[in-house]
């Protein structure tokens, strides 16, 4: 797609922090009823005045730093003028002439290899209050508005014209949230945390803007209808118009809301009730609080626990898995740690929609390592292993518990072996077929011994043991 022009505009929830940008107004607002978490500043009355928050500025620092952004001496806030039903004051505190930073880049992992998408620039704005819509934006004949949300500390982050399919978006997103995630300024799982505007458009052709896409997946699916959509209309000798359009997610569909405003609409204009920020000092304090970031991470882990880039590349993704990892491996072989927390674990928590947060809560570290000890020992076979992670995630108890109860404490070899003595004298037919070269006769004896064994033996040390017994 290499005619295909997508820029993003990321637009990111500090939600970590505990106020708001310009006044002390809680941000924990997700549980809360509309209209409960507001105040004169947010909702813009007559003589309120804003008083920046210093974390807010601090958090938006180490993101930029993070980025390879390069922080400004100073930045300035300014007026972004447009009446919408949002805004209580007419207009956005946002930043035009002076972001806070400029430049940076992402690397991404695509199919032709590693990718760097650069950025334009990174500015610290208030979060807009929350519409609502009785039915679609399109036909609703009326909308309700929440103003808890308004005056959140909200990052833009800016990229330039550089990504040249959905799926690099996507890619994109799913990297600049892990980035996110690590500095420890920004929770994904919440609703509104991370959303997107779109600028997409054919080579030649005019630019559209798709607005507030709210997920990773609306925005490839947005993007990729955008593309069709225009590839059809040029080649129907249809001039593509610059408007701006929403995405409806329950028709996979853009539609038109109204033509594309230009920059001089919002009529910038310097905050007058906020001063220029000077960043260096601020610079001083952030830059020794940057954590250790997913490829650092991932170097480290490859070179201190000895486990291959496959594996590490994954545990990266996601700062509490690795940090699951490693609190794992402190106890056990480090690369059965690694297998089973990716191959295995994260499976059966994708499954259940779950996160490695949400492990922590439901299934220890040093529970972990203690049935990845028993499966070391072969005490428990892979099969009974897997069977007691899922009775943990599902109905919670004690590892040892799970496993008398169920019966799946594997069984000493000499029983094993016993067992599968008695396999090949009762199915004398299934012996012969196995030695005049039907290979698959094997599986239905190890089917025998599973079955005697009431599948606490294992099947492949199980296979061994017949062959050999077959074979010599």
């Amino acid at each position: 797609m290499d005619d295909v022009i997508i820029g993003l505009e990321v637009h990111v929830q500090l939600n970590k922090l505990k106020t708001k940008l310009f006044c002390s107004c809680p941000i924990d607002y997700h549980e809360s009823p509309p209209n409960t978490h507001v105040c004169p500043v947010c909702l813009g009355m007559p003589g309120a005045m804003p008083v920046v928050n210093r974390e807010a500025v601090k958090a938006a620092i180490k993101v930029a730093l993070a980025l390879h952004a390069k922080v400004q001496p100073f930045t300035v806030f300014d007026r972004k003028n447009y009446f919408y039903p949002d805004l209580p004051k007419g207009f956005q505190i946002s930043q035009y002439d002076h972001p806070l930073a400029l430049g940076g880049y992402v690397t991404i992992e695509t199919e032709n290899g590693e990718k760097k998408i650069t950025l334009k620039r990174i500015h610290i704005e208030e979060d807009p209050g929350k519409l609502s819509y009785k039915g679609s934006i399109t036909t609703a004949t009326y909308s309700l508005i929440d103003y808890n949300r308004s005056g959140v500390p909200l990052l833009e982050i800016v990229t330039e014209p550089v990504i040249n399919s959905p799926k690099e978006a996507r890619l994109f997103l799913n990297k600049l949230r892990i980035i996110l995630e690590y500095l420890d300024v920004f929770d994904g799982s919440l609703e509104g945390a991370m959303r997107v505007d779109a600028n997409i458009s054919i080579k030649g052709s005019g630019r559209v803007e798709i607005k507030n896409i709210s997920s990773f997946k609306g925005v490839e699916k947005a993007l990729s209808y955008e593309i069709m959509r225009q590839r059809n209309l040029i080649k129907r000798g249809i001039a593509v118009t610059r408007e701006t359009r929403h995405f409806d997610e329950s028709q996979n569909i853009t539609v038109s809301l109204r033509t594309k405003e230009e920059e001089q609409d919002y009529r910038y204009f310097p905050e007058p009730d906020l001063v220029p920020i000077y960043t260096e000092e601020l610079l001083k304090e952030v830059i020794g609080t940057l954590p250790e970031m997913p490829e650092e991470k991932r170097e480290r882990l490859k070179r201190e626990y000895g486990i291959g880039d496959n594996f590490a590349k994954v545990l990266v993704l996601d700062v509490k898995m690795a940090d699951y990892f490693e609190e794992v491996a402190k106890d056990v072989d480090a690369k059965v740690a690694a297998s089973w927390i990716v191959d295995v674990l994260r499976g059966e928590l994708n499954y259940r929609g779950w996160n490695f947060r949400k492990c922590y809560e439901v299934f220890k570290p040093k529970e972990f390592a203690k049935l990845l000890k028993y499966l070391i020992d072969e005490k428990i076979t892979e099969k009974g292993a897997v069977e007691v992670i899922r009775t943990k995630l599902d109905k919670g108890g004690e590892i040892d518990e799970i496993i008398k109860s169920k019966g799946l404490f594997a069984i000493p070899k000499d029983e094993i072996i016993k067992f599968c003595r008695e396999a090949i004298e009762e199915n004398p037919k299934a012996v012969n077929d196995y030695l005049s070269g039907k290979k698959q006769a094997l599986n239905f004896l190890v089917g025998q011994v599973m079955r005697k064994t009431r599948g606490r033996a294992d099947p492949a040390e199980t296979a061994k043991i017949i062959a050999k017994m077959l074979e010599s």
